[in-house]
C-alpha cells in the first residue's frame, strides 16, 4: 500500500434521481452535485482494484465532547448506506466507473470528515 491520502471533503450518499432534477433544486441532488464538483477539483486517484477507501463521517454537533471523544475512529453503523457513498466517490472520479473491479470501503465517525484513500502500490489508475 502507498502512503495514504486524506480528502478533506465530507462524503455525500448518491441521491436518487429523476429527469425533473436536471431543472429542480432539491437540495439533497445539489448537496451530491457540489460533492461530485469537488471530488473532481481534489484529482481523487483510485486505483482499478486494490484500493482501500475509508469515509470519515462528522459526528453530530449535538453531541457531547465525551460522545465525541469515545466514537472518534468507531464504526459508523447508520444511514447513509455504504454502497451509496462510494457509488458517489466513484462516480465523479471517473467517467465510467466499471473498469474498477476490486475495492475495499469503511465508514467510520470522525471529528474531522473526510476521505482517507490508500492506493496498493502497482495497481493501475483508469483515466
Amino acid at each position: 500500500m502507498s502512503e495514504p491520502t486524506i480528502y478533506h471533503i465530507t462524503p455525500v450518499p448518491k441521491p436518487r434521481q429523476t429527469r425533473s432534477d436536471k431543472w429542480k433544486k432539491r437540495p439533497r441532488v445539489l448537496r451530491y452535485r457540489q460533492f461530485a464538483d469537488e471530488v473532481r477539483d481534489a484529482c481523487i486517484k483510485i486505483h482499478l482494484s486494490g484500493t482501500r477507501i475509508t469515509f470519515k463521517m462528522p459526528m453530530p454537533e449535538s453531541w457531547s465532547q465525551k460522545k465525541k471523544s469515545e466514537s472518534d475512529g468507531q464504526p459508523h453503523m447508520s444511514k447513509p448506506d455504504i454502497d451509496n457513498l462510494l457509488k458517489a466517490l466513484l462516480d465523479a472520479a471517473f467517467l465510467d466507473d466499471s473498469c474498477v473491479w476490486n475495492i475495499t470501503a469503511t465508514k467510520v465517525w470522525s471529528r474531522t470528515p473526510g476521505i482517507k484513500v490508500e492506493n496498493a502500490g502497482a495497481g493501475k489508475e483508469a483515466t
